[in-house]
This record gives structure tokens, sequence and C-alpha cells, in this order.
């Protein structure tokens, strides 16, 4: 028999899982990571134009988070005006086929939905 991932009575952030969700959760992290393992590479800007919907603000801070938790490497170049380019990390290629699996998850599991709300 399989271990709950979270044990009742157990604080979720003490985890696994809770740690993971901590690492990804909120509306644009898994969206910078996926954008990052497409691209490998890619600027402030290309970032922000890809994801559409982010301001420079959030964008930022998400960036600075994800840097911090090791997930994204960002790299300065000494040059005017400034350069800085982010790509993944290790740790951060490790969850790219987590998150292809909820892709596949709800591509399969969103047309059924669909189908249904059209009848």
């Amino acid at each position: 028999m399989r271990e709950t991932c979270v044990p009742s009575g157990v604080n979720l952030k003490e985890t696994g899982f809770g740690y993971t969700l901590s690492l990804v959760g909120g509306k644009y992290k898994m969206i910078i990571l996926y954008w990052l393992s497409e691209n490998k590479v890619m600027r402030f800007n290309e970032l922000q134009r890809s994801i559409g919907t982010i301001s420079f603000k959030t964008l930022s801070m998400m960036l600075k988070e994800l840097e911090a938790d090791g997930l994204i490497i960002r790299k300065e170049f000494p040059q005017i005006p400034p350069k800085v380019e982010y790509s993944l990390s290790d740790r951060g290629r490790s969850l790219i086929p987590l998150l292809n699996m909820m892709c596949e998850w709800g591509e399969k599991n969103r047309l059924p939905v669909l189908e249904a709300e059209q009848r």
C-alpha cells in the first residue's frame, strides 16, 4: 500500500507535496518554467512578451523567487545597456517532467468537460 503524500495531522508545509507547491505554486511560476524549458535562454522582455498578462513587478518578483529557490539561473552581462539572461538550472529542469505530466493530464481531461458543456 502506498504511503499518503499528505498524511492527516501533518502540516502540509512539512511534506514533499507541500514543498513542491511552495516552489511552483502561484499563477506564473510554472508558466515561467515552461517558457524557459521551451527556449533554453530568455531575456526579461522576452519572458514578459511570451506570458503576456504579467506585470513588470510581478515577473521581477517571480524571477527573484525562482532564482532564490535554485530553479533558474540569472546571468548578468557587464555591458551598457545591461543584459540579463535567464535559464533553467539542473534543479529547475528536473521539474519539467512534472509540468509535462500536468499538461498531458489537462489535455486528456479538459476535452470531455468541454464536450459535456456543449451538449
